[in-house]
């Protein structure tokens, strides 16, 4: 394997959320007064994620745009772009999403039927030992990954991308879950933040969620018109780390190293962080907590 392969491979690993279970006898405490300086919406209600997209917020869930969602992204280590446009949870936060644009361009679809599942985690496998090696130079737990929680599987109707990655860090599970709605002009990507043990049982609340999301006229990927701007790979890329190689054959290789650099605490780099850490950012030590 080249050494730029190797490279790019690490960079997509370190991409993976390191997401360990909770101790199920954390004491409670009272939540950061950090949630009162955040401007929530509150369900039953629909929200719009600038001028992309909306979604609706069901009752007992509770959303804050993008002012919001990167001054909570930032509380927790996160570095931010501009691209985070929602924050989306259920008020007790056992679990939260993301929503980001990334505005590569219309992705085709072409690759849908040739989607290669092991070969696709043997890539993610190998860059995976490679990031390894950062993540021990930036004192950050080795994760091993495992398999699939959810083998790639793409919805030619909704046009949505989704997988999930099993793994372990330091004898803690790990879930990695992704959705990706592409749209005209590029990629919703829905990042899922939950410890595994919490996954299933929150799968229908966030398939109901992903139901209720819809680009907005002039937006949907079925609206594509000749001259559009075309992103530079396909479904599979967006699973294997395409965005990182794009990186570097437009110049930004060396930005990325300044960034990895700056974000040396970060396990996740982008927008998925550590649940334990949010929990205690929000509810000190647990996140039974809900928000009045």
């Amino acid at each position: 394997m080249s050494r730029l392969k190797s490279f790019l491979l690490a960079i997509f690993s370190l991409c993976l959320a390191i997401v360990p279970a909770r101790a199920a006898d954390e004491p409670a405490a009272q939540p950061n007064p950090l949630l009162s300086q955040i401007d929530w919406t509150k369900g039953p209600a629909k929200a719009e994620l600038k001028s992309l997209a909306e979604v609706q917020v069901p009752e007992g869930f509770m959303f804050t745009g993008s002012k919001g969602t990167q001054k909570l992204l930032e509380a927790m280590g996160n570095p931010t772009s501009g691209s985070e446009l929602g924050f989306l949870a259920p008020t007790s936060l056992v679990w939260f999403v993301v929503f980001e644009f990334s505005d590569v361009g219309y992705v085709k679809d072409d690759d849908k039927d040739k989607l290669d599942a092991d070969k696709m985690l043997k890539s993610i496998q190998a860059g995976n030992e490679e990031a390894n090696k950062f993540r021990k130079k930036m004192g950050v737990p080795p994760l091993k990954i495992t398999g699939w929680e959810l083998p790639p599987r793409y919805n030619e109707q909704t046009h949505n991308l989704e997988w999930a990655i099993r793994g372990e860090s330091e004898g803690d599970a790990v879930v990695n879950y992704n959705t990706r709605l592409l749209g005209r002009k590029g990629v919703m990507e829905v990042n899922l933040v939950i410890d595994p043990e919490k996954l299933a049982g929150a799968m229908p609340a966030y398939a109901a969620v992903l139901k209720d999301y819809s680009y907005k006229s002039g937006e949907r990927y079925a609206e594509y018109r000749q001259g559009d701007k075309l992103a530079k790979y396909g479904l599979a890329a967006l699973i294997t780390g395409g965005a990182a190689a794009v990186a570097v054959k437009t110049g930004l290789f060396a930005s990325l190293i300044l960034f990895f650099k700056k974000a040396w605490k970060l396990v996740v780099i982008g927008v998925v962080a550590v649940a334990a850490f949010i929990k205690k950012l929000l509810f000190g030590a647990d996140a039974r907590k809900t928000i009045e």
